[in-house]
């Protein structure tokens, strides 16, 4: 665990995801910022443990937005602290089973979108656990002080937290604190201001708009979905490099026609590119298999005229 600012501890899941605890209200009493990935929950508890006590739990969970990777753990500990989940109004069809994200785009580079095409369809059921957050509360329930920013692009209802007292940002997805298109990068924490979600991110336009108005914050101190925390005066130098310089891919399924959701889900996905990798896959395989059969063959016939040669010489 790492402390982020006064009151703030992130915690990194699997070193890949984070999530934070935030101490907010009266003492004593804190709030949980995201829950990584399915199966994190003791490890969770074990934390919020050690931080406030054995017997403590929070107000409730908050949800940057719905991914795998965020809202993982959220209906076990709800449950067993026995408290509320709050996410955006715009994230709803996607906790409460009624809708699917958007797919992932494999086409659009890089070795997060390579192994994006193996991620499960991300969809979850919390109906009944789950209250909508109006978007853009100067504060939200439960965290005085603090203001909820609606940061869509990554996902449709996904949300930042900025403390103003002391810049501290808490981006989620609208950006990362590593070279989030670098799956080495992520794993080994090493810091920079990036770009984050590439294959994930289904509306270009608004994710670039989403960076321009956190950097228009100018952060002090940044914890984000993914990455090391990062703090000083250059932050906002950096992150308003990113937003003035936006790395939109060249090419990808979302980069020209973004997907379009609404409070129902998915209103339009556009055509799917052509995938070339399974088929480069097939005939790699193909290859190795004649190659494989030429051995197989050049060796069997090898020993056959072997055997041939010791018959006649006897």
């Amino acid at each position: 665990m790492e402390q982020v600012a006064a009151g703030i501890t992130q915690l990194r899941i699997q070193r890949f995801v984070n999530l934070y605890f935030v101490e907010a209200g009266e003492p004593g009493e804190w709030v949980l910022i995201d829950t990584g990935l399915p199966g994190s929950e003791e490890t969770i508890k074990k934390a919020a443990a050690k931080l406030f006590g054995a017997e403590s739990k929070p107000k409730a969970i908050f949800l940057t937005h719905g991914h795998l990777d965020h809202a993982g753990s959220a209906l076990a500990l709800a449950e067993y602290w026995q408290v509320p989940i709050h996410a955006h109004a715009l994230e709803l069809p996607f906790l409460t089973g009624r809708a699917v994200y958007p797919p992932a785009d494999p086409t659009v580079g890089g070795s997060l979108a390579f192994v994006s095409r193996f991620f499960p369809p991300q969809s979850f059921q919390f109906d009944g656990h789950v209250q909508a957050l109006a978007p853009d509360l100067h504060e939200p329930p439960f965290m005085p002080g603090w203001q909820c920013i609606h940061v869509p692009g990554h996902a449709p209802g996904q949300v930042a937290f900025f403390r103003h007292e002391d810049a501290t940002l808490l981006g989620a997805d609208a950006f990362a604190t590593t070279e989030h298109d670098s799956v080495p990068a992520v794993l080994l924490g090493i810091p920079r201001i990036s770009r984050a979600g590439t294959p994930f991110n289904t509306n270009w336009q608004q994710t670039w708009q989403s960076v321009a108005k956190l950097a228009h914050l100018r952060p002090n101190a940044i914890a984000c979905g993914h990455g090391p925390v990062m703090r000083g005066p250059h932050l906002a130098d950096q992150l308003l490099e990113l937003s003035t310089h936006f790395p939109i891919p060249k090419q990808g399924r979302y980069v020209h026609h973004p997907a379009r959701t609404d409070e129902n889900g998915v209103e339009y996905l556009p055509p799917a590119p052509a995938d070339t990798l399974p088929v480069q896959l097939a005939l790699v395989g193909g290859v190795a298999a004649l190659v494989a059969t030429a051995v197989w063959w050049w060796s069997s016939h090898h020993r056959r005229v072997r055997t041939t040669q010791h018959e006649w010489a006897l």
